[in-house]
């Protein structure tokens, strides 16, 4: 049976950026794909919104996507443009928060032929978003954990993060993918960079697994059901949210990171999703707003 998925228009995503704006979200971080690439339709329809300056947005990028030390990609390029957004999220004052994800050893070998060739990359990234007039980017590297640690530093990274907070094939209840979410933040503290911590709303990829997807050529269909983490209540969202805000307090002035990240708006085949579902549910939202916006409110608000 195949689903269909109604088009990405105008009137979904402005319904989106007020679904967002009502919970207290300041910004997304967009997935980034080349402009031509139908995975950048969102972006693109939600650049176009004329209500877009009431939420932020900065760019998520897979490492892979800059391409490799011989042929650079032309996203590079692209992204250095959307940096000039009127709405593209400034933090640590006025710097362009960027993220380079899913960095790996055996990526940085093949693609860049070491570090030192990465890291004159970043340089020269870093140089083009300066002579764009858009500042110093605010560069946040996700990744193999034990290169960031290592290498962060040397890379030139403002600070580490991560996408998601659990990969491999893990179960549990809801408290279980928090622990491990929160670990994450203290092991990633001994890059000696600043953090930006990741919320997870959820890890369920079932969908994925029963039905795998083009990109992940290794799931086999059906292998690895079992593998999920119960969802949580609005209540335990709430506090995991709330323990992410102390953490991030809780750090040095120059350990104290300008952002907070939260798996995710709509990976809904992998469990991680705040944007209401069908019919009207909008409990994740309505735990973020009472953490970020209206704690002792009790009157729900209209988010469909």
């Amino acid at each position: 049976m195949r689903l269909p998925f109604p088009e990405i228009t105008q009137q979904t995503i402005d319904k989106e950026i007020k679904q967002a704006v009502i919970a207290g979200i300041d910004y997304w971080a967009f997935v980034a794909y080349g402009s031509a690439d139908p995975m950048s339709r969102a972006l693109k329809v939600f650049r176009e919104s004329p209500i877009k300056n009431e939420i932020s947005y900065c760019i998520f990028t897979e490492f892979p996507r800059w391409g490799s030390h011989d042929k650079p990609s032309p996203l590079i390029d692209e992204h250095v443009k959307l940096m000039g957004d009127s709405n593209y999220l400034k933090v640590a004052g006025g710097r362009p928060l960027y993220f380079l994800g899913f960095i790996h050893v055996a990526d940085v070998e093949k693609r860049w032929g070491g570090i030192e060739n990465l890291r004159a990359q970043i340089e020269q990234f870093r140089a083009r978003v300066k002579a764009a007039g858009h500042g110093d980017p605010y560069l946040v590297l996700t990744g193999d954990k034990k290169l960031l640690n290592e290498q962060g530093a040397f890379l030139t990274a403002d600070a580490v993060s991560s996408y998601a907070g659990v990969y491999g094939s893990v179960r549990g209840s809801y408290a279980d993918l928090t622990r491990g979410a929160e670990r994450d933040w203290n092991e990633l503290a001994k890059s000696r960079l600043p953090v930006i911590p990741t919320v997870m709303t959820g890890w369920d990829r079932r969908p994925r697994i029963e039905r795998p997807v083009p990109w992940e050529a290794k799931q086999r269909p059906g292998v690895g059901m079992e593998n999920f983490f119960i969802a949580p209540t609005g209540a335990e969202l709430s506090d995991h949210l709330h323990r992410s805000i102390e953490w991030r307090a809780a750090q040095p002035g120059e350990m104290k990171s300008p952002a907070i990240l939260i798996y995710a708006w709509n990976e809904n085949d992998e469990g991680g999703w705040l944007v209401p579902t069908l019919p009207c549910k909008t409990e994740r939202l309505e735990a973020l707003r009472k953490v970020l916006k209206d704690p002792q409110s009790k009157q729900r608000p209209n988010l469909c």
